[in-house]
């Protein structure tokens, strides 16, 4: 007997579905296995990310608590005790609390005048390649800051130059530098023009370009004026 169109088409519905859990239950014969082990190890990969975030986490708030430790000690003129929790944060993997810890050992030399200790650790930072370079570029300028007296002006030109340029956010302490070694050296007009780069920068602190102002014109007040050109009256020079 024939189907009437209405029929045909369940049939045809039903044939398809049947088709489509044969391939189904292919699929699952054979890559269910595979499928779940992929599932498992991908939730186990979740759940060990998880746990090191976790312990990172532990950790950074550990060496949080040492680093106010030091300070704590610090501000109540206890460098001795300061001295072993620095010394853990100046190794750690972390690039923020190791540059914290070393700049402030950097610091507590500084106070005892020990220019030369200082300059080392603040150079330790502006080596480190894995340190970020906004971290390595404050080291350096304040190991030649530490370093200022016992470097030629060139050499601290040099340092400075990369830095001292608008729109880096050093400009203004590494500009006072190269604008001193200039001073350093006689020149005057190149030394106005770097606090003059240092006045005109608003991203520089307030208190650094007002200083910047200052100099600038105290400079262009004491450099020589250029000599005049002679002045030609009907053919005539006079002078």
């Amino acid at each position: 007997m024939a189907l009437t169109p209405q029929n045909n088409e369940a049939f045809l519905r039903e044939v398809d579905d049947e088709l489509r859990r044969d391939q189904a239950l292919h699929v699952w014969r054979r890559y269910g296995k595979a499928l779940i082990a992929a599932l498992v190890i991908a939730l186990a990969a979740f759940a060990a990310f998880l746990f090191w975030q976790h312990r990172q986490e532990q950790a950074a708030g550990r060496e949080g608590e040492q680093l106010q430790s030091a300070y704590d000690a610090l501000a109540a003129n206890d460098a001795a005790s300061a001295a072993a929790p620095l010394a853990t944060l100046a190794q750690s993997k972390r690039d923020g609390y190791r540059v914290m810890a070393i700049f402030t050992q950097a610091d507590v030399l500084l106070q005892k005048n020990d220019l030369k200790g200082a300059a080392a650790r603040f150079a330790s930072v502006a080596q480190d390649a894995s340190a970020a370079q906004p971290f390595r570029d404050l080291a350096l300028i304040r190991q030649t800051s530490a370093e200022f007296d016992t470097l030629k002006p060139e050499v601290i030109v040099e340092r400075m130059r990369p830095l001292a340029v608008v729109g880096n956010p050093w400009l203004g302490s590494a500009g006072e530098l190269m604008a001193a070694a200039y001073l350093q050296q006689g020149r005057r007009d190149l030394a106005s023009q770097v606090f003059a780069r240092i006045a005109a920068d608003a991203q520089v602190p307030r208190s650094l370009r007002q200083r910047a102002v200052q100099m600038a014109g105290v400079l262009d007040e004491k450099t020589p004026a250029a000599p005049s050109a002679p002045a030609t009256i009907e053919g005539k020079t006079t002078r």
